[in-house]
């Protein structure tokens, strides 16, 4: 797994040293431990491809100026045989260093011959992280905020596998609690109201027509058999009956869209197994604990929370943060995951600073849960807010979304921006086949390339490799823009995987397409002499490469016809 800036970073700091070294010899400077100093690459590329304050951070150690110091440097490094090929000095001391073509051309190569794994790194050299999301409440459709969290968690999870972490993706199903109560209530009324008059649906139930659906569907199964049962266990039979169609149905909305889980995660198991009566205990046992008016508090402001929280009521039931307590606990210590990262709503922002004081007074490392909050979407159509679904009347659900735009657009649209941003989804854009929809621009973009090569394999031209000093040929400012785009996708993994940013993909493959339309337009490959044909269908064939890993990463289709 190559990483072409990561090492050529690594080797100017070498290089650096180096030079320090010497001039310390040399008696130019007095000896003194050498500070530390940073390498860059600089947003402008006039200014070298890397840049080093080495000079600045030295001159106090050094009691000279920048300027000489940075001078001295020049004089003492040593570039032959490195990446690198010249340096000079910017403003007050400032080091700019520029790669040599070689380089270049060993990125091209690089990409080839790693193919389908080019971009993979070691960087999380085998971690154990669980990735939550999406964890819709089972007694209803997902909505549109899942399918953002859902395309988001995916992605994530895919960046962390890149980066090289082990990777598994986690849908926790609330099967137990208020909510699984209230379904079983809009249930039971709605069986009801097809035996009875006057059964009156409370305002606070569940007024879907899937709740009505699922009555009859058990209506015609059961009959009246419940109508005068013990109401207890007309629930009962109503929740087994509809919870695992819902549960059903979640799992093939989230098929459809590409997401496969590791572990479906029930609630339920939480309360049967005791795990959340053993996490009750363990929280008296830390001392972190106290009665008050009958109901037990955890002292969750003692760990920088706003506010203590109750653990259980006063009639002895546990409040919803129990079995939440329970579950990461699990995650991190039972099943002994590195690291947990949960996907939320941002109302859910206050829950951070609650689960990560539980975890530090189980005796759990809190930087060991990491929460991803994830800020609302606005459907936009006709440049108007869009709000219903023609075909319910109701809120647009993942399944009616999907069914109006293409599972590409969904997935890239959801990770164009970063999750903790508002974001506004444009229906109209993610149908459209042109260079606005920027999912089509950048699919375009790779049939591009495949148009190239099977038109030129039909006259006969089949691109031949080639050494990295044929291909110093490639030196035009649009292959070298091209080229330097392709060595960064290693980097813009780790970076994706560090910040918890798959967006920083979308970006990539967008500004790749972009680059590589601009390369098409200026340099020429058919009709060019031959060694010059070939270095240039190399380098499309990098593009390529590039391209379809950081789509594989979002889970997006790539075309070799448009």
């Amino acid at each position: 797994m190559s990483n072409p800036i990561k090492s050529a970073s690594s080797e100017l700091r070498t290089v650096i040293l180096d030079a320090l070294g010497r001039i310390v010899a040399d008696g130019k400077v007095e000896a003194c431990p050498l500070p530390s100093f940073n390498i860059e690459i600089p947003a402008d590329k006039s200014h070298g491809d890397f840049a080093t304050n080495a000079a600045m951070s030295c001159a106090k150690a050094f009691k000279a100026a920048p300027r000489k110091i940075a001078e001295l440097i020049c004089e003492a490094i040593v570039l032959e045989g490195t990446s690198f090929e010249r340096c000079e000095i910017a403003g007050p001391g400032f080091i700019n260093f520029f790669l040599s073509k070689k380089w270049f051309s060993n990125v091209v190569n690089t990409v080839l011959n790693e193919k389908d794994s080019y971009g993979r790194t070691d960087t999380g050299a085998g971690r154990k992280v669980l990735v939550e999301f999406v964890s819709a409440n089972p007694t209803g459709p997902m909505h549109i905020g899942n399918a953002r969290g859902g395309a988001i968690g995916d992605c994530l999870s895919a960046v962390l596998d890149w980066a090289g972490y082990d990777v598994s993706r986690e849908f926790y199903v609330n099967d137990a609690g208020n909510q699984i109560e209230k379904f079983a209530t809009s249930l039971e009324i709605r069986y009801l109201q097809l035996y009875r008059d006057g059964v009156e649906l409370p305002e606070d139930a569940y007024h879907g027509e899937d709740i009505v659906s699922h009555a009859k569907s058990f209506a015609e199964i059961n009959g009246d058999k419940y109508v005068d049962a013990d109401a207890s266990e007309r629930r009962d039979a109503l929740v087994a009956f509809a919870l695992p169609k819902n549960i059903q149905k979640l799992e093939e909305d989230l098929l459809k869209y590409r997401i496969v889980y590791d572990k479906w995660f029930k609630e339920s198991y939480l309360h049967e197994s005791g795990a959340v009566s053993e996490i009750i205990e363990l929280l008296k046992k830390s001392g972190y604990t106290y009665e008050q008016e009958g109901a037990l508090w955890f002292k969750s402001s003692e760990f920088g929370d706003e506010k203590d929280r109750v653990l259980v009521r006063a009639n002895g039931i546990p409040t919803y943060f129990v079995p939440d307590i329970a579950y990461h606990y699990n995650k991190l210590v039972k099943r002994g995951f590195d690291k947990a990262i949960d996907i939320l709503g941002a109302d859910h922002h206050g829950y951070i600073p609650r689960m990560k004081a539980a975890m530090a007074a189980l005796g759990v490392e809190p930087s060991r849960l990491d929460i991803v909050i994830m800020q609302m979407v606005r459907l936009v159509k006709n440049g108007e807010t869009y709000k219903l679904s023609k075909r319910s009347g109701k809120a647009v659900t993942l399944e009616t979304l999907l069914d109006e735009v293409p599972i590409d657009a969904a997935r890239f649209f959801f990770n164009l921006r970063e999750a903790n941003s508002h974001f506004e989804f444009d229906l109209d854009l993610a149908v459209e086949q042109s260079s606005k929809n920027p999912v089509y621009y950048v699919q375009y973009a790779h049939a591009r390339i495949c148009s190239i090569l099977r038109n030129l394999e039909e006259d006969g031209t089949v691109p031949q490799s080639m050494t990295a000093e044929q291909l110093c040929i490639l030196d035009k400012p649009e292959e070298i823009e091209l080229i330097r785009h392709i060595a960064s996708l290693p980097n813009t993994i780790d970076a994706a995987a560090k910040e918890y940013d798959p967006a920083k993909i979308t970006r990539y493959s967008l500004e790749l397409a972009a680059l590589f339309h601009k390369f098409y337009d200026k340099c020429r490959i058919k009709g060019e002499e031959v060694e010059l044909l070939h270095a240039r269908l190399n380098l499309c064939l990098a593009v390529k490469t590039a391209l379809k890993n950081s789509l594989t990463i979002l889970k997006i289709d790539c075309p070799e016809k448009m």
